[in-house]
């Protein structure tokens, strides 16, 4: 690919468009397998009616594996958050409307949340009490099975001209429970440094879901334990903060 078509670079992988097409080649610390299954948690929720880009291929592209997807021109909605400030309760409504509309939605052939966190539960560097009092908390939690996003984020929001909102980046999508979800786009606005408009976030989306406020952040510790495997340095110590098992408040 060429360097001219690359529109962003990340850790273990690139993404480049061509025409209109969008490329994402993953490097070599990604296995066939992680990549097949990436696709495939895409390939199940293009068959909803939500909108996300079409895959399009799954090939090996200069030498290494990549996801060939429908390119969709427009501006994410961290971008319009960013330049339009004045705008903030607008999008925070339509990012929280277009949340829910994805959490109505069932997925069943998807990978289990509650299989996910407790895997990554078992391998969080904390310690052998609290990983057990987390697993005990998670098995006590109701056992639902909405489709949850798993990075559900405004830079995941492509909105194109005429104003749809797509929504990409499925490889973290599992079924289970919604407010999992919603622990965990909470925990994204904070970590990035909007801790106003995290607590914003989570206290319109219980008031327009009519869910309680203490039900969502009795996730928080468990979601913050699966982030913990793979967490950026700058995370860890507010992660182990919230990995506290008591009540979070």
């Amino acid at each position: 690919m060429n360097k001219e078509n690359l529109i962003l670079s990340r850790e273990h992988k690139q993404i480049f468009r061509k025409g209109d097409s969008l490329i994402k080649r993953f490097d070599s610390e990604f296995s066939k397998a992680d990549v097949l299954n990436e696709a495939l948690n895409h390939a199940r929720v293009e068959e909803t009616d939500l909108n996300i880009p079409k895959l399009r291929s799954v090939e090996v592209v200069d030498g290494n594996w990549a996801i060939i997807l429908d390119f969709i021109e427009g501006a994410t909605l961290q971008s319009l958050m960013d330049s339009y400030p004045e705008k903030e309760d607008e999008y925070l409504n339509f990012f929280v409307d277009l949340q829910m509309s994805v959490l109505k939605h069932k997925v069943p052939m998807l990978n289990k949340m509650r299989d996910k966190f407790n895997g990554k539960i078992s391998k969080a560097d904390i310690d052998a009490t609290t990983r057990y009092e987390l697993h005990t908390r998670l098995d006590s939690m109701p056992k639902h099975d909405n489709l949850c996003h798993g990075d559900f984020n405004p830079t995941n929001i492509i909105i194109t001209a005429d104003g749809t909102p797509y929504i990409i980046d499925w490889s973290h999508a599992t079924q289970g429970n919604a407010s999992a979800d919603v622990a965990r786009s909470f925990m994204l606005f904070y970590m990035s440094g909007r801790v106003e408009l995290a607590h914003k976030y989570l206290n319109l989306y219980c008031k327009k879901s009519d869910t309680a406020i203490q039900y969502v952040q009795r996730w928080i510790p468990i979601v913050a334990a699966s982030r913990l495997v793979k967490a950026e340095p700058h995370e860890i110590e507010l992660l182990k903060q919230w990995i506290n098992v008591v009540d979070y408040e």
